[in-house]
Formats: structure tokens, sequence, C-alpha cells
């Protein structure tokens, strides 16, 4: 299966999702991954990633319960348009935060109610790339100009994080990656930038409250 092929048929809501049981958190858990969106209504069920200096948005309908998370890698695209390949597109903030928004509106909540967590955008080298201030940057002007708020934001540092979202609730556990884990997280990201060549696009832990 190719890695657009993987992100076609996992993105979004709906699709069958592989889940384990975390026990110290009593909730199953569905990973997303870099390109992806996940949006659930399950009382149980938890959204984890691991983000390097890409940026991930938890949103939910606090009065539902239903929310979900994106993961991108790259803020925004540059023709600012849908196309065919809405998965390959999913690699942008522009795209990933609208699908996002959009899918947890179709729980009936209104804009003004939506609860909005953001994390990631580390940068793991300085200098003019910096891709995570980018994206960190990105995500927060394009809340701002959408006219929504940030319930809460842990971005940006050197440190990579690995985050478990309860739409339910809204908690989220974060986890700070050193040593190994950091530099898994970072070589992670180094192969997808080398899959995003090649594919198109059309058109401790704290808790949080």
């Amino acid at each position: 299966m190719t890695a657009l092929n993987r992100h076609a048929n996992t993105a979004g809501t709906g699709h069958a999702r592989s889940r384990v049981y975390l026990e110290q958190f009593g909730a199953h858990a569905v990973r997303v991954l870099p390109g992806e969106t996940y949006t659930t209504a399950k009382k149980d069920e938890a959204i984890v990633t691991v983000l390097g200096s890409c940026v991930s948005a938890c949103i939910r309908d606090p009065k539902s319960g239903l929310g979900g998370m994106n993961h991108f890698m790259l803020p925004e695209s540059a023709t600012g348009q849908w196309g065919e390949g809405l998965s390959a597109a999913m690699r942008y903030g522009n795209f990933a935060m609208e699908a996002l928004i959009n899918a947890v509106l179709k729980s009936g909540c209104a804009r003004s109610d939506l609860e909005i967590k953001l994390f990631g955008g580390a940068n793991f080298a300085s200098g003019a790339t910096m891709i995570g201030h980018k994206n960190s940057e990105f995500a927060i002007r394009y809340l701002k100009e959408e006219g929504l708020k940030v319930a809460a934001a842990d971005l940006g540092g050197i440190l990579g994080r690995r985050i478990h979202y309860h739409p339910a609730s809204g908690k989220v556990a974060r986890l700070f990656l050193r040593g190994a884990g950091k530099d898994q997280v970072a070589e992670e990201e180094r192969r997808y930038k080398a899959v995003l060549r090649e594919v198109p696009v059309d058109g401790g832990v704290q808790l949080f409250d």
C-alpha cells in the first residue's frame, strides 16, 4: 500500500481504526499519524499522537463530547483550495484545521462553543527553517482570524511530545520526549517529509482540564 493510499484510507471519521487499551487512562486509544484527522463521539476512546515540529489541534463540542485531533506538518498550501487529493492536502494546516472544525461542528454545536487546544511545534534545529515555530505561529493566527478562542496551548521548545486526548472530557495528557524518544520522532518526521516530496497536492505529564 502506498503512503498516499494509507492516508486516504485512514483520515477522517468513519474509517476502520485499530485500537489499543491504555490501562493507565482507562480508555481505548486510536493513533493519529502525520497528515491525518480523526474525530470520535465514543466516551471510552482517546486519541494519541506523537509530535515533533508538527502541530496538532484538539477540538471538541463540550456539550456532546464529540471531538477530534489533526496532525499537520506544514503551515498552509499555496493554492488555498481543496482538490481531489484531500489526503495529500491534509499535510497543510489550513486544510487540516478546516476539516477538523467542520467535523466537530456537525455535532450541532456553535462555533463559539468549540473548545480548542494546541500542541507541538518543537524546533529540533535553529535557523531559517524552524518549521515548528512556523506551524505554531500559523495555528494561532488561523484561529484568531477565524474568531476562535484557544483554551490551552503548549507549543514550541526543543522537545517532542506524546499527546493523549480524551474528547469526552477534554483532558489532555502531555509527555515530553527526550533522548531516544526525541530522536525517534525526528526520524519519523524526516521520513514523512521524504514521502511528501513524492506525493503531489491537488488543489513529565501535564493535564489540562
